[in-house]
């Protein structure tokens, strides 16, 4: 194309046209390192999202010192496998729906087991294997709270979906608080300064519901009662939908397949501490650098980033990073987490721990416990391997069967006796799993320093997986728009109207 005797004009038009998607970035240089610190589900989708965003010239570190897949993790019992952290998947959790067909990998629907609520002396409540029976149940004990509570669950989630309208439309936040607001105003952040308890009689529900079917889903569920906020309640609930899936083969491999998509390197080691460093350029200039330091098998090392993402909960117990030389200190007020011991045990049920001797009238299956049983555990339930399982093959493992027990502690040799008639096989998994919520919830920040974000943060409205995904997108969009100076796509609180203009 001849250019030559062109306006100064036409030049700038043509430098533009010549620019495209990437007039956004104006003259600054894209980063050169992107260090990212934890490979579970919020670092490696993390990776994934800042890699669409950034482009393939960036290079990307994936820091972590255990497995891929952090809380995603598998058992092995008997040549089965069965999930052993974060196992179940909601139809509307729209990244998870995405990563699994982009990576290739199949869902696996979840068999519905049918619930019953023990209170540690008696069965409160027992669920047929027929509908009309169930709605019959219901409505004698419960009237219509059944039907309202659904409806309930579905006003929260129905403004959560918003986001994804927001992620697709390039919208960031910079604090969970502006999400929140940014998706339901200050409505919505009320779900998270009240417990769900008191928000739930507000509208209506009775302390008998309250006790008898929403506190048995949360101790099954996070192993919390109802005074946690009302929207980790909310997602608690919506565990009870049908259309439950997982993934084939488990859940972790959404993180291995998400790693290798990012074309992101594994640094396998401990991040120790970082602090912020002033480099010297080749054109003489200084450049804000932060100094990654870390732990391998081969000892300490260190290594210089542009922007730095934490993927990990920032608890000692967990992600005790050190932040050396801030100016004011980097505070990331994270809660203290929940301790969830789960019990994989092979073997076959003792019936008349739950008061029915054998001949026992009724199949056990899965058994939530209210708040008040006193019991050692939270809930015990069957479980199936990742891989597809017929209900033949169901049938034919009659009683005897692999059982997980969520519990707040480790069960004893005496416990298990107690529950088991005979077992072949017990594996242990401890789990930090998620924050002890304790509404009105204080959240961390999502930026601790300029090119420091957090993805952890949002597990203080609600933990798991598709909330850390949402979390890793904000994060990649946010730290991109920062990076290029797009303040027209961070902290748009007008959104709900804009996307009906929009759409």
């Amino acid at each position: 194309m001849q250019l030559s005797g062109a306006s100064p004009v036409m030049l700038i038009g043509f430098m533009l046209c010549r620019l495209g998607a990437t007039e956004v970035q104006g003259l600054r240089n894209p980063p050169n390192r992107i260090a990212v610190v934890g490979a579970g589900i919020g670092g490696t989708s993390a990776a994934y999202f800042l890699r669409q965003k950034f482009g393939q010239h960036v290079q990307i570190d994936i820091f972590e010192n255990g497995e891929i897949g952090g809380r995603l993790s598998v058992i092995e019992i008997n040549g089965n496998h069965y999930e052993a952290g974060g196992s179940v998947i909601h139809p509307l959790n729209l990244h998870m729906k995405s990563f699994i067909q982009e990576l290739g990998l199949n869902a696996l629907p979840l068999h519905r087991n049918l619930v019953d609520i023990y209170n540690g002396d008696e069965f409160v409540f027992q669920e047929s294997e027929w509908y009309l029976i169930n709605v019959i149940k219901r409505i004698w004990n419960y009237g219509l709270s059944f039907f309202r509570m659904h409806m309930w669950v579905e006003d929260i989630l129905e403004k959560f979906m918003r986001i994804y309208q927001y992620q697709n439309l390039d919208y960031s936040f910079s604090s969970i608080d502006s999400m929140f607001h940014a998706i339901g105003g200050n409505d919505y952040i009320t779900k998270l300064n009240g417990t769900l308890g008191e928000d739930m009689q507000k509208s209506g529900f009775s302390q008998r519901f309250i006790d008898e079917m929403v506190v048995p889903s949360l101790r099954g569920n996070y192993g919390q009662g109802a005074k946690v906020n009302s929207f980790v309640g909310a997602v608690s609930l919506a565990c009870a939908d049908s259309g439950l899936w997982a993934v084939e083969g488990g859940n972790k491999l959404v993180c291995t397949g998400l790693l290798s998509a990012s074309k992101a390197q594994l640094v396998r080691g401990t991040v120790i501490s970082v602090q912020e460093r002033v480099r010297p350029t080749k054109s003489g200039d200084t450049v804000k650098l932060y100094e990654v330091n870390y732990e391998t098998d081969k000892g300490p090392t260190l290594d210089m980033y542009d922007i730095v993402i934490i993927a990990t909960p920032l608890i000692k117990e967990i992600g005790n990073i050190k932040f050396l030389g801030f100016e004011p200190p980097i505070e990331t007020v994270s809660k203290p987490f929940h301790q969830i011991v789960a019990t994989f045990v092979h073997g076959q049920i003792n019936t008349s721990f739950f008061g029915c001797p054998k001949p026992c009238q009724f199949s056990v299956s899965e058994i939530s416990t209210t708040d008040r049983s006193n019991l050692f555990f939270n809930s015990i339930g069957p479980v199936y391997p990742v891989k597809p399982t017929t209900e033949s093959e169901i049938s034919k493992a009659s009683d005897i069967k692999v059982w997980k027990i969520y519990s707040s502690e480790h069960l004893t040799d005496e416990q298990l006796r107690r529950l088991f008639e005979s077992y072949d096989a017990v594996i242990v998994k401890d789990w930090l799993a998620f924050p002890k919520y304790s509404p009105p919830e204080k959240l961390p920040p999502v930026i601790l320093h300029h090119d420091i974000y957090y993805v952890n943060g949002i597990e203080g409205t609600a933990s798991g997986m598709e909330m850390s995904a949402v979390s890793a997108k904000n994060v990649a969009l946010l730290s991109y728009h920062r990076w290029y100076g797009k303040d027209g796509q961070i902290d748009q609180q007008d959104l709900v109207e804009r996307l009906k203009s929009e759409l």
